[in-house]
Order: structure tokens, then C-alpha cells, then sequence
């Protein structure tokens, strides 16, 4: 090995991604773009949902029912109508994502010791929103039901009654507030992690095949390997950088806690990162030209979005696909980096995909180094 020779690979690596500013601005730019839009924008925390409310009622009871909506962050009661035909133009037309219909009895009802009944219309056309909408909205009302039932039977005298046989007392681990941050900024150190590697690395290859310099670099005394080895080095110590920028700014700014190990962290995505090499690489030998290689490149990151547990949950996909998603590497490091970050686990405890990494990452690899090799004679 003749490390002059590998370091002035390296160097002039480094030299070009210098110089290319797209490079700089897809590789330290990008990565922070994401962390914030998708720490932000993609998130299953419904909160404020406008609220239209036809109150028939304008009782002391319906007020105190109101209230109880008011105080939750859930809803914002945005509209007072004063009619159903008000109320369903206003979801229709997605000014209001939810209705509250108090029928003219309710107070005299709940005065006479009776039940009232109350109507409550969600705008189903987002059913993820609709359906945490559609859990708070029950938990409010059985709630407000609890507290009148506590207070009635206060005034009897009959406190004691209203102790239920069984107390379930539920706890949360790891999310105690159940924040989208905790579960999107690790799984986006993976996707950077892939997305990065692959197609920078099958860029810089294929870019040296456009310019014509490959044929100078190959006459030259360069080994492949080193060839292989100065190309891939680079945009691996620039993906780990880049995950770390998105783990400090994920701890400051959105609070998700780092409870593992760092060195264990750097260990398993580094494991990870030959995976999204080996990928880039191995579409640098398909494609003639950066389009291609780019193109190639997406072929194998849109499976890994939507069949990691990136953005959905495994266990809600068919079968089928839940069985297509034990051939996706990122899967394995989702399960494996969120864990890291939010359990505190060891390595012993993973694995179960650490193993797989490592085996989809040697494959990987060698297949592709194997063709640059052929390539390159």
C-alpha cells in the first residue's frame, strides 16, 4: 500500500467537492433543510384542529362542555354557526376540520339528573389527522362525563361510588410526551446516511467517466483499490459529519435525547454507511452519466422510504410487503439507531440488526467493487 498515492486521491477528492458548490450545497445544506421540514412538517401530532360549533343550547352546561374542548390543545374553536347547513359548508369548503353539534335540551337533560347526548362530525378526507382527532375528541367528552357524574354523585353524598373496580395507570417510556421529533430525527440520520453516500459517491465516479479523467487516473500507477478506496473515503467522513450535524442540531433544537453510547452510534452507522457506498457504487458502474446515476440511485431509495418504517408503521403493511422489507438495509438501522438514541441499549440488544447490516453491507460491496474493478480493465 502506498499511502502518497491514496492520500493524493483523497486530496483531490476533497479539491473537487470544494469546488463544485452544488456538491457543498446538497451535501451540508440539504441535510439541515430536511431535519427541519420533516421535524416540523411531518409529524402525526394534531393539535389546534379549527373547530365549527353549533350551539342550540346556550345553557350553563353547554358552556362548561365548550370549556372542556377550549382547555385541550387538541381543538380551536374557530366558528360559531347557526345552523347544520353553516356548519357542513364550513368543512366542506376545509375552514373547520371538525363540528360540535349541542342540541337545544342538553342543559335541561344534565339539570334532571338524565343523559344528553351531543354530535360530534370530523372531516374524515385526512384519515390520520381524523383519527387522533376522533381519540381526543372521546377522551374529552368521556372526561367531561366523569366530572359531571362526580359531581352529581358529590351532592348525594355518594363519593365512594364512583371508585372504579379497576385502575389502569398507563406509562409511556422513552416519549413521555409522544413527540414526532423523538421518532423522525434518528430516522432521518439514516436516510442522510444513504441518500448522501449513494448518490455523491455514484456522482463523483461517473463525473470523472464524463470528463474523460478516469483514463488518466487509470494509466497511472494507482491501484484500483486505492482508486476505490480515495473516492469512497471522502464522502464517508463527510456523511458521518453530516450526521452528526443532525444529531446535535436534533439535541438542541428539537430536544430528542442521545441516551446511548456515541462510539457505538458512529460504530453501527458506519457499518450502515458501507451499505449506501456500496449502493452508489454499484450504480456508478450502471450509469454513463450523473442523470443516470442519479436516476439509478432513486431506484433503491424509494423502497427504502416507504418499506423501512421510515414514515409507516411495518405492522400496518400488507403481508407481502412486510416480507419485501427484511431485504431493505435501512430497516435494520431505524430499529437499530432509535434504539441507540432513545433506549440507551448495547450492542448485545441489537443484534438482531446489526447482523443483517453487516451481511447486506459486505454483499453490497463486494459486488460492487468487484464491477468497478471490471470497469476500470
Amino acid at each position: 500500500m502506498n499511502n502518497s498515492r491514496l492520500f493524493s486521491i483523497i486530496r483531490k477528492e476533497f479539491i473537487q467537492i470544494v469546488r463544485d458548490p452544488r456538491t457543498l450545497v446538497l451535501a451540508l445544506v440539504i441535510p439541515v433543510m430536511q431535519l427541519f421540514l420533516l421535524g416540523y412538517a411531518a409529524t402525526n401530532d394534531v393539535r389546534n384542529v379549527p373547530l365549527a360549533v353549533f350551539d342550540q343550547d346556550r345553557g350553563p352546561a353547554a358552556r362548561e362542555l365548550l370549556d372542556a374542548y377550549r382547555a385541550a390543545d387538541y381543538f380551536r374553536i374557530a366558528f360559531d354557526v347557526d345552523s347544520e347547513a353553516q356548519l357542513r359548508a364550513l368543512i366542506d369548503g376545509g375552514q373547520a376540520r371538525a363540528g360540535l353539534i349541542i342540541p337545544p335540551d342538553y342543559s335541561r337533560n344534565l339539570k334532571g339528573g338524565g343523559t344528553a347526548q351531543v354530535a360530534f362530525v370530523l372531516d374524515g378526507s385526512d384519515p390520520a389527522a381524523a383519527s387522533t382527532a376522533l381519540s381526543a375528541a372521546q377522551l374529552i367528552g368521556q372526561m367531561h362525563a366523569t366530572t359531571i357524574l362526580a359531581e352529581r354523585l358529590a351532592q348525594r353524598g355518594q363519593t365512594a361510588a364512583l371508585t372504579l373496580p379497576v385502575d389502569v395507570r398507563t406509562q409511556v417510556w422513552y416519549n413521555p410526551d409522544l413527540s414526532s421529533a423523538y421518532f423522525m430525527v434518528p430516522g432521518l440520520t439514516g436516510m442522510i446516511l444513504q441518500t448522501l453516500t449513494s448518490i455523491l459517491t455514484a456522482s463523483a465516479v461517473v463525473r470523472e467517466r464524463e470528463r474523460g479523467t478516469i483514463e488518466q487516473l487509470i494509466v497511472t500507477p494507482i491501484r484500483s483499490w486505492e482508486l476505490l478506496l480515495g473516492k469512497l473515503l471522502p464522502y464517508t467522513i463527510l456523511a458521518l459529519a453530516n450526521t452528526a450535524e443532525v444529531l446535535v442540531i436534533g439535541a438542541l433544537w428539537f430536544h430528542v435525547p442521545v441516551r446511548g453510547d456515541y462510539l457505538t452510534i458512529a460504530a453501527v452507522s458506519g457499518l450502515f454507511l458501507i451499505t449506501g457506498l456500496g449502493i452508489g457504487l454499484l450504480a456508478s458502474t450502471i450509469a454513463n452519466t450523473q442523470q443516470e446515476a442519479i436516476l439509478t440511485v432513486w431506484m433503491t431509495l424509494l423502497p427504502s422510504i416507504f418499506l423501512s418504517g421510515f414514515f409507516f408503521p411495518l405492522e400496518a403493511m400488507p403481508g407481502f410487503l412486510q416480507a419485501v422489507s427484511y431485504l431493505i438495509p435501512l430497516r435494520y438501522y431505524l430499529v437499530a439507531i432509535r434504539a441507540l438514541m432513545l433506549k440507551g441499549v448495547g450492542l448485545p440488544i441489537l443484534q438482531a440488526q446489526v447482523l443483517p447490516l453487516a451481511i447486506f453491507g459486505i454483499v453490497i460491496m463486494t459486488a460492487a467493487a468487484l464491477r468497478f474493478k471490471k470497469r476500470l480493465d
